[in-house]
């Protein structure tokens, strides 16, 4: 028993009633660690908790660690480079990262650009490269696979200048990518720079999510022997305000779930988003170590540079750990620019046995105690343990000071973000802080700097990067074309499977592509290069006889019996099985379709996604992912099921989709499609597969599947290039005796409708009538739009026509155009049509109805077409007026309903 005029221990515990007793249990947990080890301490530890779970005790939650390195320094392997070297080569990264920025702001057309970001995480970067991240290798196609924080791109510009691998001129035409001799693009975007960038990343949260199902597909393709990338890791560099975004956390348990310990995480935590603290009031660290540890990740702290491990180290009582852990963020910034008075003050004065404990510091080496994401030795050690394949993902989580090395510039500052250039004085303190070999009186020009080519650090430089399997970013943009299936092999199959054989064999085009897809994964040349996707509706969409065919992938393979294990369609997982069956989450099923669908640059594989999906979950709910996937030059189908906003009947308005096709009018490289009947899909696919596949144009066919039955005939002869660039004419009707002629544009399940009004006006109002299956407004409006912009610029040349023109072209009457989407889909012809042209669309909000009253609601059904075409004439002078009114009193249509758009 300690005596009475013993000095009472101070207790890790605040407000402790015994800090004595506190203090022998401490000793007690440090005996047994130094003589029995952690593992023994682990079983007393859980003896200890279950005890007093049985007696009722409620215990502290916790899913955090204490506010200190993962790593101890007892634990740190040793540093295997030449730090001094590193160093150096660090320096020269930093300065010309800065002065890329700082001189493209100086040009009047200040094109922005971000010093910051690269500042915090250079350490983070370099040794990464010189240590972990490994080339693509002599075949193009190994190596690892990294998403870069989008706004640390400078410093990947100015290393790779070092390198040789770009010029002074395109670090001078930073954001000014149609500069003379090349520029360079603001963020990764592999669609601007193909064999520089392989994924686009910044803000959204894209980054976290693509790397998760990139990881995933690498499991995949080795699981079914396509490739081997055992070897390959995925490394995501990320930002701590970007984990806002709901995309980069949403799908961690995913990582966990899978065992994918191929990837890595690097989060930056350098405390500060654009406008101030991420987490000002609490710990952005915790919060995130919190999360995956939560989700099931090996989560590696990296707080505290090597210059705190002695204090760390010393720390018996737990004091310096308790006042780590009371600071929030939002001081912690204020540490970074009030100075070491203020840190002695502030931090340690608050216990005086913390401030005895820095009486030997100066203010001056308290200010410059490092963060651990600015230290070499910590950032290795806590990668050389991520690459330790242990069944679980990696986050590895930084401390560092956004602007680092800024100085009064803007290291830790509020406007950091937005600092984007630098005056001379500043200029000066940067040289001089990182030791650049870089004259006074050359400094206010910013100049570039790289070392001679037979220098010591260049020598490094290249060495490492050789030995690691090349430099790094980098992108392969072409892969061998595969042999492709053709109509003609299928046209029996298709005449089998595809077409209706009499009333009671009606079908969808949903059905009719299923059937498809069955048949081609059996295909000898193409079915083991498939990969379907869908998420969690393979019964809505009839694919679940896929389950058995092929397997639904599953990195463990299945470890239960399915409740339906009886049924011949029952769930089947399997290790090696190629359905992605993703859940309810089409991020991530997006994100295997852009991992798919890259494979041709990543592996050096001709991989086919075809992603099918509720159609109204598409373009508006995961754009961003697409407009991802158009940047990184992915290919593949993308088939939006259940379309149109009046074919899904009974779903409701979140789930009618009217307007995904004028989306997809957004992405350049995406070719959308609304087939009618089974052999357009077919037409459409096959000729995709030889664009894609054989020709390797780098585009994503997109088309529109419905669940709505109807009698599906062969196909016509010769239309095979209509469906192809957009239309081509299904049906002729002549009326007896008639006087006037219209075009009947109808697409998708609307179509069937167009049809009946082309025998309604030739039989009741004497209307002859060309009817045409559109299937692709945007086809036809692109062609008819670089056709007219090659007609301006050639003034004096022979006029050129559009496809759309030459088929329109000696046609007599208007076009009344019909289709199940918004107006604006088919007004994109308007300008072009010789006759004029009346649009019919599902403008407004949808609603749980018959298809019947749905189209009547949207004025798209066949009485509408009929309404529309005698108005269009009345309207051009050749019909009575008075045939219209009387045709609205005679089909029943309700001249008072509230117009569909605001109903």
């Amino acid at each position: 028993m300690a005596s009475a005029n013993a000095k009472v221990p101070a207790s890790p515990i605040p407000n402790d009633v015994d800090p004595v007793e506190t203090s022998e249990w401490l000793e007690s947990l440090d005996y047994v660690l130094e003589n029995r080890g952690p593992e023994r301490a682990q079983e007393l530890l859980a003896a200890l908790e279950a005890a007093a779970v049985r007696n009722g005790v409620e215990l502290p939650f916790t899913a955090t660690t204490p506010y200190v390195n993962t790593i101890p320094r007892s634990e740190q392997p040793p540093y295997p480079g030449d730090r001094e070297l590193e160093r150096r080569i660090k320096s020269y990264v930093r300065w010309n990262a800065m002065a890329m920025v700082t001189r493209a702001n100086r040009d009047p057309a200040s094109p922005g650009g971000h010093i910051s970001t690269f500042a915090s995480s250079a350490t983070l970067y370099e040794v990464a490269f010189n240590h972990f991240i490994r080339g693509r290798g002599e075949d193009g196609f190994s190596g690892d696979q990294v998403y870069y924080q989008g706004h640390a791109a400078p410093g990947m510009y100015s290393r790779a200048f070092l390198e040789g691998r770009l010029t002074e001129q395109n670090l001078i035409n930073f954001r000014r990518e149609m500069g003379e001799g090349g520029g360079l693009s603001s963020y990764p975007h592999p669609w601007l720079m193909p064999n520089f960038w392989e994924f686009p990343t910044v803000s959204m949260g894209l980054a976290p999510i693509m790397a998760i199902y990139q990881a995933r597909f690498n499991e995949y393709l080795t699981d079914r022997g396509i490739k081997d990338c055992k070897d390959k890791r995925v490394w995501a560099f990320l930002g701590d305000g970007e984990c806002d975004e709901p995309e980069t956390l949403g799908a961690i348990g995913l990582a966990a779930r899978e065992q994918l310990d191929n990837l890595t995480f690097v989060i930056n935590c350098n405390l500060q988003r654009l406008d101030g603290p991420v987490r000002g009031n609490s710990k952005i660290i915790q919060e995130l170590e919190g999360t995956f540890r939560g989700a099931g990740w090996n989560v590696i702290k990296v707080v505290w540079g090597g210059d705190w491990d002695p204090y760390i180290e010393d720390d018996h009582d737990g004091l310096l750990a308790r006042r780590m852990m009371e600071v929030v963020d939002g001081e912690y910034q204020k540490y970074v620019v009030a100075g070491g008075e203020y840190i002695r003050e502030k931090f340690f004065g608050k216990y005086p046995e913390l401030l005895e404990r820095v009486k030997n510091l100066s203010n001056q080496k308290l200010e410059k105690m490092k963060r651990g994401g600015h230290d070499p030795e910590k950032v290795y050690a806590a990668y050389a343990k991520a690459c330790e394949r242990n069944g679980k993902p990696t986050v590895i989580i930084a401390k560092t000071i956004k602007g680092y090395g800024l100085g009064e510039a803007g290291e830790g500052r509020m406007m950091t973000h937005n600092n984007k250039k630098l005056n001379e004085e500043q200029l000066l303190e940067f040289r001089t802080r990182f030791g650049i070999p870089i004259s006074d009186e050359r400094v206010a020009e910013a100049p570039f700097y790289r070392p001679p080519a037979d220098s010591p650090e260049m020598k490094y430089l290249r060495e490492r990067r050789q030995a690691l399997g090349g430099s790094v970013p980098a992108r392969k943009g072409d892969a061998e074309p595969i042999e492709v299936p053709t109509l003609a092999e299928y046209e029996k199959t298709l005449t089998n499977k595809m077409v209706s054989k009499g009333p009671g064999k009606e079908q969808s085009t949903t059905m009719g592509f299923v059937r498809l897809l069955t048949d081609l994964l059996r295909d000898k040349k193409i079915g083991k290069h498939i990969v379907p996707i869908v998420p969690d509706e393979s019964r809505t969409f009839g694919m679940e006889g896929l389950f058995k065919q092929v397997g639904i992938y599953a990195h463990a393979g299945q470890l239960y019996e399915p409740v339906d294990f009886h049924e011949l369609a029952s769930y089947h997982e399997a290790q090696d099985g190629q359905l992605l069956e993703e859940g309810i989450t089409e991020a991530g099923s997006m994100s295997s379709f852009n991992a798919a669908g890259t494979a041709y640059s990543s592996h050096g594989v001709q991989m086919i996604p075809m992603y099918i999906y509720y159609s109204m979950f598409g373009f508006q709910r995961i754009g961003d992912l697409i407009w991802a996937a158009a940047d990184m030059r992915a290919k593949g189908f993308l088939l939006g099921g259940t379309a149109g906003r009046t074919t899904l009947n009974g779903e409701g308005l979140q789930h009618q989709d009217g307007h995904s096709l004028v989306n997809a009018i957004a992405f350049p490289t995406v070719r959308a499609y609304d087939p009618a009947y089974n052999y357009e899909t077919a037409v459409i696919i096959f000729h995709g597969l030889q664009k894609m596949y054989v020709e390797n144009e780098q585009c994503i066919y997109y088309l529109m599947i419905e669940n709505e039955n109807v009698l599906m005939p062969e196909m016509p002869e010769g239309v095979e290039e209509g469906i192809i660039r957009g239309m081509y004419r299904v049906k002729s009707v002549e009326a007896n005796g008639s006087k006037h002629r219209v075009q009947l544009f109808g697409s998708g399940s609307i179509l069937h409708g167009v049809l009946d009004a082309q025998q309604m006006l030739a039989e009741k109002y004497g209307v002859s009538s060309d009817v045409w299956s559109i299937t692709s407004y945007t086809e036809l409006r692109r062609d008819a739009q670089e056709v007219e912009r090659w007609n301006m610029l050639n003034p004096t040349a022979p006029r050129k026509k559009s496809y759309f023109e030459s088929q329109v072209e000696g046609t007599e009457g208007p076009i009344i155009a019909a289709s199940d989407y918004i107006r604006a889909l088919s007004e994109q012809l308007a300008p072009y049509a010789p006759n004029g042209m009346f649009c019919l669309g599902t403008d407004g909000m949808g609603r749980s109805e018959s298809r019947e009253n749905l189209r009547r609601h949207f004025e798209v059904d066949k009485e509408s077409v009929v309404i529309a075409t005698l108005y269009k004439l009345s309207k051009d002078g050749q019909l009575d007026p008075k045939v219209v009114d009387q045709a609205i009193n005679d089909l029943d249509y309700d001249r008072e309903k509230k117009s569909p758009l605001y109903a």
